[in-house]
């Protein structure tokens, strides 16, 4: 059951830790981007760059907390789930950074995430979900749809970290840029590893989705549903592709990426519609 009610603004405290969530998230993004080009002028070492983005993402977490967990529900409404899959992109991006070396996907993660605070605070919105009267099944679908969103999601940005990593290649030009990211094979390796976890988790999604939702296919689930069926074919396709004929570079690109736009679409696309055009 959904309900839609109006939102209050938060409090004080909330504005001036959403602020330094941004200030913090703006900072890595920068010295991430700085020390691509300038490694071996780097002002701060990579630990110290993955400390100052998890201190963004627990700054980012309280402030997120205020607005999406209420008394009559959690609040989903279109800016407050944007700053939710923002938060939980860069929080995946950072734990796994501990141990592959993809922190540089934050110079386009981080901004993103400090751009979805921004609009969360400028437009408050609400949209309620009662998850106490939801069954756990439901609750488990909803879990495991915004890890598989986020994980693709991820994949997305590695893929245009990629692509950008393969024109330098065949431009014969490589910068301080191509030096200071892995090789191109890991690059390739770490973006397959992300697409096979998060179609795994999608493809869960989708079943739990058909057992525990009443009508997969009712007017306001329909365009969801096809675009994330879509998508799911889509990443389908792009992991037989990869298996039987060795698909990499630029098809292993475009195909994430169309991939990851239909996904963006089925839940983004819907729910922009839904609520700030029709306000429903």
């Amino acid at each position: 059951m959904i309900l839609l009610i109006h939102h209050d603004s938060g409090s004080m405290t909330t504005i001036i830790v959403g602020f330094t969530a941004i200030a913090l998230y703006c900072a890595t993004g920068f010295l991430l981007a700085f020390s691509l080009y300038k490694r071996s002028q780097s002002p701060v070492s990579r630990g110290q760059l993955i400390a100052l983005g998890m201190a963004a993402t627990l700054l980012h977490a309280f402030e997120l907390q205020e607005g999406l967990f209420t008394s009559q529900g959690l609040n989903l409404g279109f800016f407050n789930a944007f700053s939710l899959f923002s938060w939980l992109i860069a929080l995946l991006v950072l734990m796994a950074a501990l141990s592959k070396p993809i922190e540089n996907l934050g110079i386009m993660v981080f901004p993103l995430a400090a751009i979805s605070i921004a609009l969360e605070m400028l437009f408050p919105s609400q949209h309620l979900l009662l998850l106490e009267k939801a069954p756990p099944g439901l609750q488990a679908h909803i879990l495991i749809s915004v890890l598989a969103y986020s994980l693709l999601s991820i994949a997305a940005v590695q893929s245009i970290l990629l692509w950008v990593q393969d024109r330098q290649l065949r431009s014969k030009h490589p910068g301080g840029f191509i030096r200071a990211l892995p090789p191109l094979q890991t690059m390739e390796t770490l973006l397959f590893q992300l697409i096979g976890v998060g179609f795994i988790l999608q493809s869960i999604s989708l079943i739990s989705g058909a057992v525990f939702l009443e009508n997969l296919f009712a007017q306001h689930l329909a365009h969801k549903t096809v675009l994330s069926i879509i998508a799911w074919l889509v990443f389908a396709v792009l992991l037989w592709g990869r298996w039987h004929f060795g698909w990499r570079g630029r098809t292993a690109i475009r195909w994430t990426l169309s991939g990851a736009v239909a996904l963006m679409l089925a839940y983004f696309g819907s729910k922009l519609v839904l609520e700030l055009v029709l306000h429903r």
